[in-house]
């Protein structure tokens, strides 16, 4: 007895409470005024005194009324606790027990859980795999998809239509049109073809596919069309563009006396959206029949018209629509805003007319929904309106939408945008559920903020994660690259694309270009080009400019006429690359003509980086005062940038006079601008004027003028090396300096050898240890003998240092590469690509 006792106080069961599984955790949690039923529970009478806790034996109808009340509310928990309940009372479930628990399992996406579960059920049917098809699908998890049907069949069950149809929505989301085929067999060898369902599934995957021809001859040999075979018929010409077609199907879909839908109207609509076959007259002749029809005043209808005019470039047209509505919803609201930001460059009176339909909004009583934030977001950022994009965040937060992935995306874009990344990385962090775009933003920005470690520490965290990258992401990780003229880095990203299959995507090529061009290998660029089966306008216009910033003005040219007889229209980029091309080969009548061209022959107005190529144009060829003249006439004269580029020229023309009086201009309007002192001081420095020069030196120090330091980096093997000057930090430092003296020794006391370089330069600039000599030595010490030596630079490479470079590529007989932020220098045999004009 006493130890029956002890027993009874401490039972090894579940609830201490048989009523407790019901009571507390269901009947508690039930939403007020709710019309759900719940499971009757036959409790125990209250006189019933049993000592002994014991659990609530359920039977599978109760049971089973549990799960399906867990998966009509959501409540996953509830689900998960008449499951473990069911499992420690040992009740032994029947298959339709079984699959109404695998059925909430797949419905409240725990896919992983509802697999195990089918693999331990005793016995399974066709309702049991179907759930799980039906799941992974929703999911997009195709393979699972494929691998349970298969499963299926060999397990030797009859498949039903919803089986084959769900085999059907994945061929049509992968476009495997053979395997379509193959179930297309399977279906009428099971007889199953003369289902509509499953007809209607076929129509629906041959026209994703691309087959729409196919599509239409099912569609014409059936006899019992609904309406669901003319949506999917209809849907099929929207997907392929046959607008013609489609609008006929849709006039014989009116004539055999089927009620046009609005799902039916709104895909038309969305076909005539997209300006294929001229299809704006076909959207007003649509918009014509609508209102005869009486669908002019319903929303959805309105939503896609609206959305077809503003994509048709009829905004005044998408603006009337959106009045003429009574009573609009956020849809309409959110399609308005859409329709008003839907160019690529959104102008300031679009983007406040945003602002104030957002305002409108909640004057009228109305949520915002996530895409009307989102959108707001993309306003800000266009507009640069930062402080307004923090009062959208705070109505975020105050939504509690700011861990939406949609919603966090679009701030970290604002924040990276404005040079907030770490705040941006805040709002990554608060992120639950990261998908590819939120990593993707992120990397970005940090791209974009010059962060590339960063970036780079995140990308190897995204694939630890077991993500994806996209096109994008793998572009951008080669942008990174490019900036660092990390090569071997990019080689395997590259690497990385190939394996995954992304790499024949023109915006990963076009970034791989830039990747080669900018670390110095304009050989690897050309052969990058030549693979592209169909470049486009970005292509052609980076080979452009990498030629320009290369020294390599003729091929440069010879690329854009090739690009003219290919029919590519070239943009304000391609004429940038046109212009430094002819700039840095001293080709003058063929820039002024170039730039006639692009303002006659392709209607563009000059920017202020293609005056400031015409500026560098007319400087290089010693045309002082024709630049000077040139910048007052043009529409740029109080930019900065435009006189540095003169003050620039009068330094390699040592033109002391007009340089004062340039610089004395430039420092006006850009008086904490070191650059414009250093070009000053630079110009008199070479001219063998000192005591201007020192006086330069102690303005800025008056001013508080600071310049920002050299740094030159260079990667060898994984390693990105960076030196400063005078730098000692390198764990090879004795090695380079005693390296660095040697050749400059060398250079000292066998000038016979360089008759054909200057090289009289006074002794305390040769040993002067700037960045970049530090970086070629290191190359020079660390890399065979065949491979170029690569250095990247922040600043403007200074005339000692250019010098010191030919003279170096002629002693070691091999090639140095210098970058710095203008152009390529590329040194070999004592002479430089860029003519020693720079």
């Amino acid at each position: 007895m006493m130890l029956e006792k002890t027993k009874a106080k401490t039972p090894n069961i579940l609830f201490n409470n048989p009523i407790e599984f019901i009571d507390p955790v269901i009947f508690r949690t039930q939403p007020k005024n709710s019309s759900t039923s719940l499971p009757r529970i036959i409790t125990p009478s209250s006189n019933y005194s049993d000592p002994r806790p014991s659990f609530l034996n359920l039977d599978s109808v109760t049971y089973t009324r549990l799960f399906q009340f867990s998966t009509k509310t959501g409540f996953l928990n509830h689900g998960k606790l008449a499951h473990a309940h069911m499992v420690k009372t040992n009740h032994r479930p029947c298959v339709f027990l079984l699959n109404n628990l695998l059925y909430m399992y797949c419905k409240c996406d725990e896919l992983d859980t509802a697999r195990k579960l089918l693999d331990r059920m005793p016995k399974r049917n066709v309702v049991s795999y179907n759930s799980l098809i039906s799941g992974y699908t929703k999911m997009g998890s195709f393979d699972n998809v494929m691998s349970l049907f298969n499963e299926g069949r060999v397990a030797g069950l009859k498949l039903d239509k919803f089986t084959y149809a769900g085999a059907l929505s994945v061929c049509g989301q992968t476009g495997e049109i053979e395997v379509g085929k193959l179930i297309h067999g399977l279906i009428v060898v099971g007889g199953l073809a003369s289902q509509i369902f499953l007809t209607n599934a076929l129509i629906d995957m041959y026209s994703k596919c691309g087959n729409v021809d196919r599509a239409r001859l099912l569609f014409e040999n059936f006899d019992q069309l609904d309406g669901v075979s003319w949506n999917s018929m209809i849907s099929g010409y929207v997907q392929s563009g046959a607008i013609k077609e489609m609008l006929s199907l849709l006039v014989k879909m009116h004539q055999d006396g089927l009620s046009l839908t609005t799902y039916t109207l709104g895909s038309v609509l969305k076909a005539c959206s997209a300006k294929l076959d001229n299809s704006e007259p076909y959207g007003k002749m649509l918009h014509s029949c609508i209102v005869k029809l009486g669908f002019d005043l319903d929303f959805v209808v309105c939503t896609a018209l609206l959305d077809m005019y503003a994509k048709t470039g009829e905004l005044n047209d998408a603006v009337q629509i959106f009045k003429i509505v009574p009573n609009r919803n956020v849809v309409m609201y959110n399609a308005m805003i859409s329709a008003l930001l839907l160019d690529e460059a959104i102008s300031s009176q679009h983007a406040n007319e945003a602002f104030n339909l957002l305002r409108k909004m909640q004057m009228e009583g109305m949520k915002p929904s996530k895409f009307t934030f989102a959108s707001m977001l993309k306003a800000c950022n266009a507009v640069e309106a930062f402080e307004y994009g923090k009062q959208i965040q705070g109505q975020i937060c105050k939504n509690n939408l700011q861990e939406d992935e949609f919603i966090g995306s679009a701030l970290i874009d604002l924040y990276s945008s404005f040079g907030s990344i770490e705040d941006g990385r805040r709002c990554f962090n608060l992120l639950p559920k990261l998908d590819i775009v939120s990593w993707t933003s992120m990397i970005v920005g940090y791209v974009q903020n010059g962060k590339f470690e960063s970036a780079f520490t995140l990308f190897y965290e995204l694939l630890a994660a077991g993500s994806k990258p996209d096109e994008f992401l793998i572009s951008s990780m080669l942008s990174a690259c490019a900036d660092l003229a990390a090569a071997r880095s990019g080689e395997q990203i590259q690497g990385f694309a190939i394996k995954n299959g992304i790499e024949k995507f023109t915006m990963v090529q076009n970034s791989q270009i830039c990747m080669y061009a900018k670390s110095g290998d304009i050989d690897s660029a050309n052969l990058t080009f030549k693979q592209i089966e169909s470049p486009d306008v970005v292509s052609w216009s980076v080979m452009i400019c990498s030629h320009a910033q290369h020294g390599c003005a003729r091929q440069a040219l010879e690329l854009f006429e090739s690009m003219e007889d290919c029919g590519i229209t070239p943009n304000h980029i391609t004429f940038i690359g046109v212009l430094t091309a002819c700039s840095h080969g001293g080709l003058v009548k063929e820039g002024l003509r170039y730039l006639e061209r692009m303002k006659k022959d392709y209607g563009m107005t000059c920017s202020v980086k293609h005056c400031t190529c015409v500026v560098d144009l007319l400087g290089r060829a010693g045309q002082l005062v024709d630049a000077e003249n040139f910048i007052l006439t043009s529409d740029f004269k109080d930019n900065p940038v435009m006189w540095r580029a003169l003050l620039s020229a009068c330094r390699i023309y040592k033109d002391s006079t007009i340089a004062k009086r340039i610089a004395d201009r430039v420092i006006e309007l850009e008086p904490h601008a070191a650059a414009s002192y250093v070009l000053l001081y630079n110009t008199y420095t070479d001219a063998g004027i000192d005591l201007p020069a020192t006086e330069i030196r102690e303005l800025m120090k008056d001013r508080g003028v600071k310049k920002e330091p050299g740094l030159s980096w260079i990667e060898v093997g994984s390693k990105v090396h960076t030196f400063v000057v005078g730098d000692k930090s390198h764990p090879m430092n004795e090695l380079i300096y005693a390296r660095l003296e040697a050749m400059l020794a060398k250079i000292k006391t066998n000038e016979g050898l360089f008759s054909n370089t200057e090289s009289g330069q006074k002794d305390n600039k040769l040993v002067n240890n700037h960045s970049e000599k530090l970086a070629v030595t290191f190359g020079i010490i660390s890399l065979p003998k065949s491979a170029p030596v690569r250095v990247m630079k922040n600043l403007r490479v200074c005339s000692d240092c250019h010098t010191t470079m030919k003279l170096f590529s002629k002693l070691e007989r091999r090639e140095i590469i210098l970058r710095d932020p203008f152009r390529f220098h590329h040194f070999k045999e004592g002479d430089c690509s860029c003519r020693d004009y720079w």
